[in-house]
């Protein structure tokens, strides 16, 4: 067991199966030494969590819990693009989330606090990453919070 599966245990995270693309196209690319992470969304078990629009229908409680299960999806995906091995990361690049938010919605940095606190947490230094939180009409099947990712690996 890696340094990083170790960590992720001890903050509770059992990685899931990853999901499979939804239309035409793949859940990674890897070039050189970057893997880039398609959009994940708060999928749990096969389960969409927290369906809606902030801060209508989804707290911003919810929106964080979001975009934190949307980064676990992230990690479950690189995980995957690295044969197994979550130490090859050298570096969080960027996050890119995308909140389904009501048009008078401005708390989108709160809510992906979610996804980058959680990098953070699991990837120490090397998961403080550049980001942009964008407020969107609407998302894919109506989740709230949505998380793509360049990732820097040896």
């Amino acid at each position: 067991m890696g340094l990083i599966d170790k960590r992720l245990a001890e903050l509770g995270i059992t990685l899931p199966t990853p999901a499979k693309p939804v239309a035409n196209y793949v859940p990674w690319v890897r070039t050189g030494n970057l893997v880039f992470i398609s959009g994940q969304g708060p999928l749990s078990d096969g389960n969409i969590l927290h369906q809606g629009r902030l801060p209508d229908t989804v707290s911003i409680e919810d929106g964080q819990k979001s975009a934190r299960l949307c980064a676990v999806n992230v990690i479950a995906q690189l995980r995957e693009a690295l044969g197994g091995d979550l130490d090859r990361v050298t570096r969080v690049v960027k996050l890119v989330g995308f909140v389904n938010a009501a048009p008078d919605f401005a708390d989108h940095p709160k809510i992906i606090n979610g996804a980058s606190d959680l990098m953070v947490e699991v990837f120490g230094d090397k998961g403080r990453h550049a980001r942009s939180a964008v407020g969107s009409p609407s998302l894919p099947f109506n989740i709230s919070v949505e998380v793509e990712a360049i990732i820097e690996v040896a």
